[in-house]
C-alpha cells in the first residue's frame, strides 16, 4: 500500500472517532506506525491531509457516476444515475457523515471552496444528463430541473446520514425516476431567469487545461508502483504531448486505469478531455 494511502485510511479511522479538530498529527503518526518526518513527506499539514481525503472520496464518487452514465443507453440513463449515486454514497457513508458534521462546525475557506468545486461538477453532470434525456424540449426549465434533481438527492441523502434503516436503493431510484419525469413533462413555470442561467453556465464552464492534466498525470506516474496502470499513464501522457494514437487505443488506455483507486480521477478528466 502506498504511504499516502495508508496515512489517509488510518487518519480517517481517527477522524471518525474524534473529529478533525481533536485529532493531532502525533496521534495519526502513532496510529500509522510512522514518524512525523514520514508524514510530512506526504502531507504538509493536517489541513492538506483533510483536503486530500475530500478529494479522494469525492473523486471516486464523481468518476464512478460519470462512467456509469456515459456508458448507459438513454432509456435507462436516469435510473442508472440515481442508482449509481446512491450506491456510491452508501459505500462512503461514514465519510459523508463525518464531512457533514465537520462542515457544520468549521468555517474553513479551503473546505468551503473544495466542496463548492465538487458541487459545480455535480451541476455540470446533471446538466448533461438533462440534455441527453429531454433535449431542447425542456430548455426553458432545464436549470430548474437540474436543481430539483439535486434537491431530491440532498433530501434522500438524509436517510443515509441520520437513520439506521435498510434502504431499497432499487425502489428509491425507480421512485425518483418517476418523480423527475413527471416534473420534466408537466412543469410550466421556470424560476431561472436569463441572467441566472448565464451566471450558472459560467460557473460550469471551467475545464482543466492540457498542461494541468499532464502535470497531474506526471505526479501520479511518480507515485504509483510498476503496473499496467503506470504503463498506461505513461502512454497517455505521451499522447497528450505528441498525439499519434487513434481513439480506440486511447479509450483502451483510459479503461486500463479506470478501476485503480488513484487513477479514477485522471480517467474521468481524460474522458472529458477527449469527449468520450
Amino acid at each position: 500500500m502506498m504511504k499516502k494511502q495508508l496515512i489517509m485510511e488510518k487518519a480517517l479511522e481517527l477522524f471518525a472517532k474524534q473529529g478533525f479538530e481533536s485529532t493531532s498529527i502525533q496521534q495519526i503518526t502513532e496510529h500509522c506506525g510512522i514518524s512525523k518526518g514520514a508524514f510530512y513527506l506526504s502531507f504538509k499539514s493536517k489541513d492538506e491531509l483533510i483536503l486530500a481525503l475530500i478529494d479522494y472520496f469525492m473523486q471516486q464518487i464523481t468518476s464512478d457516476i460519470d462512467y456509469a452514465v456515459k456508458n448507459s443507453k438513454n432509456e435507462n440513463l436516469l435510473y442508472i444515475f440515481y442508482s449509481e449515486l446512491f450506491h456510491s454514497l452508501q459505500k462512503h457513508v461514514n465519510f459523508a457523515k463525518l464531512l457533514v458534521k465537520e462542515q457544520t462546525q468549521s468555517f474553513n475557506d479551503e473546505l468551503f471552496l473544495k466542496m463548492r468545486y465538487y458541487d459545480c461538477l455535480t451541476d455540470r453532470s446533471i446538466s448533461h444528463l438533462v440534455d441527453r434525456l429531454y433535449g431542447k424540449e425542456i430548455e426553458p426549465l432545464k436549470y430548474d430541473l437540474v436543481f430539483t434533481i439535486k434537491g431530491f438527492i440532498n433530501s434522500y441523502l438524509s436517510l443515509f446520514l441520520f437513520n439506521h434503516i435498510p434502504l431499497d436503493l432499487d425502489l428509491l431510484s425507480k421512485s425518483l425516476v418517476d418523480k423527475t419525469n413527471l416534473l420534466a413533462k408537466h412543469s410550466s413555470i421556470p424560476f431561472f431567469s436569463k441572467e441566472l442561467k448565464q451566471i450558472l453556465t459560467e460557473s460550469l464552464d471551467h475545464e482543466l487545461s492540457k498542461e494541468e492534466l499532464i502535470e497531474l498525470i506526471t505526479q501520479e506516474i511518480v507515485e504509483i508502483e510498476e503496473s499496467v496502470e503506470k504503463e498506461s499513464l505513461i502512454l497517455l501522457k505521451q499522447e497528450l504531448l505528441q498525439p499519434s494514437f487513434n481513439p480506440v487505443i486511447i479509450r483502451g488506455l483510459i479503461e486500463n486505469i479506470r478501476n485503480h483507486p488513484h487513477c479514477k480521477w485522471i480517467s474521468y478528466l481524460l474522458r472529458k478531455h477527449y469527449h468520450f
